[in-house]
């Protein structure tokens, strides 16, 4: 089995009203990144943008599946990553969301601070998402200290 990052939250929202923040760029801006080239859909190569890490990030859609599942590769060619999003819904109130990210080189020397981090980032990146979902916070993204 390949290496994984997972991270599993519950969102107290349907799942359309998750997915939608996802997709749409506008609405990811209040939780993730600043800005993005464009709307997600299958096939399309994205550009994100952090404005406030002067940083970006060139994402490509494999799939999409409307309320229940987004999966992208991002990173340079040699060390491309599969992110999978998968939304579950409960109820028409409560969400589950879990994030899995794979494509680690195994044998690097620093795989195991690469994964740290990582899960970090998901887990920072879904209490931003849960932050503003349900409590209409914008000012949490873009707040981590490096």
């Amino acid at each position: 089995m390949a290496i994984q990052v997972h991270t599993k939250f519950k969102i107290m929202k349907p799942a359309h009203e998750v997915f939608n923040a996802f997709i749409k760029p506008e609405l990811m801006a209040n939780f993730w990144f600043s800005s993005a080239s464009e709307k997600m859909s299958e096939g399309k190569t994205i550009t994100w943008r952090y404005e406030e890490y002067n940083a970006e990030v060139k994402l490509t859609v494999v799939e999409i599946q409307e309320d229940q599942k987004i999966v992208f590769k991002w990173g340079p060619a040699e060390e491309e990553h599969t992110v999978t999003i998968t939304l579950n819904e409960l109820d028409e109130a409560s969400t589950i969301i879990e994030v899995n990210e794979t494509g680690w080189n195994e044998i690097d020397s620093e795989l195991i601070n690469n994964l740290l981090g990582n899960k970090e980032g998901w887990v920072y990146m879904l209490t931003c998402l849960k932050g503003y979902l349900e409590n209409g916070s914008t000012n949490l993204r873009a707040a981590i200290v490096f």
